[in-house]
């Protein structure tokens, strides 16, 4: 399918490595993160919300998002994959190379974004943050799925808690 097609379908996806149009600016990428949509009206109200739950981006909105520190960039990739109001947001990693108070900030919005009926579908790294957050949990060893299941039982898993939270 081509992506304007998977995106028609309400799904929408927040890459690994923050993957901003880096000489647009802020305003101009949630604009574009909205380019199936024809309601220019609920569009404009849409990137008001989007800057009330990320007001940074509202301070910067003129300026090109290459400027943006790390977190920024990553809060700006969130909210501009929102614009095509999906109904499933795939997300790839939103927490690499965050500050740890900003991955906190981010899982919080993961959180909410849940909260209001997206579903959501992340793949991360930190593992005891993610299975607090989900449902299930999957975990992917070597490209195949070694364990899975409701993520409390993950967290209580001997294994997982040996393995992948250096918990003895």
């Amino acid at each position: 399918m081509a992506p304007e097609e998977i995106v028609k379908l309400g799904i929408a996806q927040v890459p690994e490595g923050r993957r901003v149009f880096p000489d647009s600016t802020i305003l101009t990428n949630l604009e574009m993160g909205a380019y199936i949509r024809k309601d220019t009206k609920e569009v404009k109200k849409d990137i008001e919300k989007y800057f009330e739950i990320f007001p940074i981006l509202f301070e910067r909105r003129n300026m090109p998002a290459s400027l943006l520190s790390g977190g920024e960039q990553q809060m700006l990739v969130i909210a501009r994959a929102l614009m095509s109001k999906p109904k499933l947001l795939l997300l790839d990693e939103p927490s690499m190379g965050l500050a740890p108070q900003l991955v906190n900030e981010i899982f919080k919005i993961i959180k909410n974004l849940n909260s209001e009926g997206i579903s959501i579908f992340l793949v991360e790294q930190n593992v005891k943050k993610s299975l607090k957050l989900a449902q299930r949990g999957y975990v992917l060893e070597t490209g195949k799925i070694s364990l899975q299941g409701l993520s409390q039982e993950l967290l209580e898993s001997d294994e997982i808690r040996k393995v992948y939270l250096g918990e003895n």
